[in-house]
């Protein structure tokens, strides 16, 4: 038993926010989860308090969910995260390195820079040239810069009417004023999530759709499989997460007729995908890794 104090940054209650405190409790014998709504940031002394706890006073701080529907208010508790950092409390992962991929565009940025396969992708402020795009594309799905699990993703279709399309961009545009736009692709009805802590690979898992839903999230009713890659695509997911220092991310990965390519990578990880997909308890794998790397 070693007596380190980490706690988990997340949302009470949710499976995956529990599963690793009671990782970290039964190694520890201590169990803190803290909601980022309770906590308080002084700039002036540098502390970081919730519910009368001083978090720059713990040994660690593990990120498991930084809010429960991304958004920008999502970078600014990001932020006050760096006043742990600084005051010497291990944050994993990196404050810097979550708020890179936070922001869609920001981490599709990094990931185009880094030479990754990914999506044909534009990006505009201008409904005229969105409407060019769809007719491009032939099938557009807008998306935006903070969602998760497919939420608030809008597909257009070229083969609608002119007016419909002008009617869809302008609705997506008022509220999503950067529109993010990538082009529709074919699937073989899953994609896939690399799970990687520490930058090394632990296998993948299928994210399966459920009839003919265009996405494969489980909210759209989709299912996790296990797996096998071959190791080009392990190697290309190793390269996608190793652009953002990540202690625990999934790499989200489509197999298409041009090859693999990599839709994003995670801020967060799966656990879920990992225990339902591949049978790995990620929770108590995790829970060594930030052990190991305090002692």
């Amino acid at each position: 038993m070693t007596y380190k104090k980490i706690a988990v940054v997340g949302i009470p209650g949710k499976w995956s926010t529990e599963a690793l405190a009671d990782a970290l409790e039964e190694k520890t014998d201590f169990r803190l989860v803290v909601d980022m709504a309770d906590v308080t940031a002084d700039l002036t002394t540098g502390t970081l308090t919730a519910k009368g706890v001083d978090l720059t006073n713990l040994d660690g701080l593990v990120v498991k969910k930084i809010t429960e529907v991304y958004s920008p208010n999502s970078l600014d508790r990001l932020e006050v995260l760096r006043l742990a950092e600084a005051a010497g409390v291990r944050v994993f992962s990196p404050a810097v390195s979550m708020l890179r991929l936070i922001d869609r565009l920001a981490c599709t940025v990094t990931l185009r820079n880094g030479g990754i396969p990914m999506p044909e992708t534009q990006v505009t402020e201008n409904v005229d040239v969105a409407v060019k795009v769809v007719k491009t594309f032939g099938a557009a799905v807008f998306k935006p810069l903070y969602s998760t699990k497919a939420r608030g993703m809008t597909v257009i279709d070229s083969t609608q009417p002119d007016a419909e399309i002008l009617d869809a961009v302008t609705a997506f545009k008022a509220e999503n004023p950067m529109m993010y736009i990538q082009r529709k692709l074919s699937l073989p009805g899953q994609d896939l999530g690399l799970v990687f802590l520490g930058g090394t690979y632990h296998g993948a898992y299928a994210r399966v759709a459920k009839n003919d839903a265009w996405n494969t999230t489980i909210n759209s009713g989709g299912n996790y499989a296990p797996f096998e890659c071959d190791p080009d695509v392990v190697e290309m997911a190793r390269r996608a997460q190793a652009l953002f220092n990540m202690d625990f991310t999934t790499v989200d990965v489509a197999l298409t007729d041009q090859g693999p390519i990599v839709f994003e990578v995670s801020a967060f990880g799966g656990f879920r995908g990992a225990k339902e997909g591949i049978g790995i308890d990620a929770a108590a794998l995790y829970a060594d890794y930030i052990l190991d790397a305090l002692s």
